[in-house]
């Protein structure tokens, strides 16, 4: 698959979705995105699609050809399966632990971003600091694997897990619908112990756990949620938590987007930050605010 073909497919997956979540009027009901927001996510966007991913390419597609020059391309003949094993082992398990370890003291601050958005859409998809995609072991992982010969399964992976990870952050939850379809119960046991979708996914962006739904220290997985079941941070309850985003911000206000973004080159002077030296992210049991009214699925 051409990177063009690729392109074109993300963008339509991700028109897509974007129609639902105007055509639902979720968009409307449930995202109430600042200026910051704003900035915040168009930056790490670009930022990603014109920094991150050409970057890990070239540098590793450059090392490679000094360190290993021979290899170039050396594995193009092995089976779709197994390279898309490989894939799914080098890229998705690998970011399922960078997300998990990234909700640790140390690497909060790459990723407290991502989760600092008060709604759900496909718009915060991408919305991390400036450095997290930068260290993910993935995207560096993957310019190995195309370096070997992976090219053309790499398209239809890609593919596959951008359809997946837009799915479960969109404001039209499209899981909703079919839990209550008696018939597909079965299928939909199976799916959400497969693959990230909104009901999981908007739980790790949870408020709160107090109320049971939430799970923000677990549900880590990107594209499969099979990880989150083999390494035990699974929780799964078909439902959506009443309210997403983070504490710290509800009590001391909300971070600036460029130290969000650009930590810890530029860092924070609010009051209680993790976005500087020194500071720490916000333990929930330290207070109990009101989460607000559970939104509308339906």
């Amino acid at each position: 698959m051409s990177p063009l073909i690729q392109d074109i497919l993300a963008l339509l997956i991700l028109v897509g979705f974007a129609g639902m979540e105007w055509g639902s009027r979720r968009y409307a009901k449930t995202v109430n995105a600042s200026s910051d927001d704003t900035r915040l996510e168009i930056f790490m966007l670009l930022a990603l699609i014109a920094v991150a991913q050409p970057l890990s390419i070239l540098v590793t597609d450059r090392l490679c050809a000094w360190l290993i020059p021979l290899q170039r391309g050396a594995w193009k003949n092995l089976p779709w399966w197994a390279m898309l094993g490989l894939f799914l082992i080098v890229d998705d398990m690998t970011q399922y632990w960078w997300h998990r370890v990234s909700h640790s003291p140390l690497l909060w601050p790459l990723h407290r971003a991502h989760h600092s958005a008060t709604y759900m859409s496909i718009r915060i998809t991408y919305r991390n600091n400036f450095f997290y995609y930068l260290l993910m072991p993935g995207l560096w992982f993957s310019g190995v694997a195309l370096y070997l010969g992976f090219g053309a399964v790499y398209g239809i992976y890609y593919t596959a897990k951008i359809l997946i990870i837009i799915g479960a952050h969109s404001a039209w939850p499209w899981d909703a619908p079919l839990y209550r379809i008696k018939a597909l119960r079965p299928v939909m046991w199976l799916v959400q112990r497969t693959i990230s979708t909104p009901a999981t996914h908007w739980a790790h962006h949870a408020l709160t756990n107090a109320d049971g739904i939430g799970h923000y220290k677990g549900n880590f997985g990107n594209m499969l949620f099979v990880w989150d079941m083999i390494f035990g941070s699974a929780h799964i309850t078909q439902q959506y938590p009443p309210a997403v985003g983070l504490q710290d911000d509800r009590l001391f206000g909300k971070e600036r987007w460029f130290h969000e973004m650009f930590y810890p080159l530029l860092q924070s002077r609010r009051e209680h930050s993790a976005l500087r030296l020194g500071g720490r992210a916000y333990a929930e049991e330290e207070t109990r605010s009101d989460i607000g009214p559970a939104p509308n699925v339906s």
